[in-house]
């Protein structure tokens, strides 16, 4: 089951909620020990995320590979296809798009049942020319419903890749 919860206070984009951003978290849990590169490269390399690359290669000019993901998950690398990684714990990374508008996050923590995954993101409000005030740019506002099916989605994705991964290794 995929459930919203609250951002930890700890995770590494819980400072954008000082400037007025939307944040999201989703969790979900696993059952084994899994490290940040696993989920990092499961999430980066699933079918539903190939789709976004594919797009991204296309639309704007920022192609990526699954060896790139998996590089990016070991702490190889620090650009994959538009984003760049903005922080990283041990069991956190914090990635930013090109344009520098949206951020996306990834979290493992153990669980007594295994692994708790975390997925969320960060849209950083912009300054209204006729107003002054910050907010959330019309285009993110008439698309935050899709962006919380599509979230849960990839995350849903990320675990049954991780599940199947798992299956296989225990098969041999």
């Amino acid at each position: 089951m995929i459930r919203r919860e609250s951002i930890p206070e700890h995770a590494l984009h819980a400072r954008y909620v000082a400037e007025g951003a939307y944040l999201d978290c989703y969790v979900t849990d696993i059952e084994y020990p899994a490290t940040l590169a696993e989920f990092v490269t499961a999430f980066y390399t699933t079918g539903l995320f190939k789709l976004e690359r594919w797009i991204l290669a296309w639309a704007v000019n920022k192609p990526s590979t699954d060896a790139q993901a998996n590089e990016l998950a070991q702490g190889q690398r620090t650009a994959f296809a538009a984003w760049t990684q903005e922080a990283r714990a041990e069991n956190q990374l914090l990635m930013c798009d090109f344009q520098g508008h949206t951020r996306s996050w990834l979290m493992v923590s153990p669980h007594p049942s295994g692994t708790r995954l975390y997925f969320g993101s960060v849209v950083t409000p912009r300054r209204d020319h006729r107003t002054g005030r910050l907010e959330m740019a019309r285009s993110y506002r008439l698309l935050i419903g899709f962006h919380k099916l599509y979230s849960r989605a990839l995350l849903a994705a990320a675990r049954s890749k991780l599940r199947r991964r798992r299956s296989l290794l225990s098969v041999r």
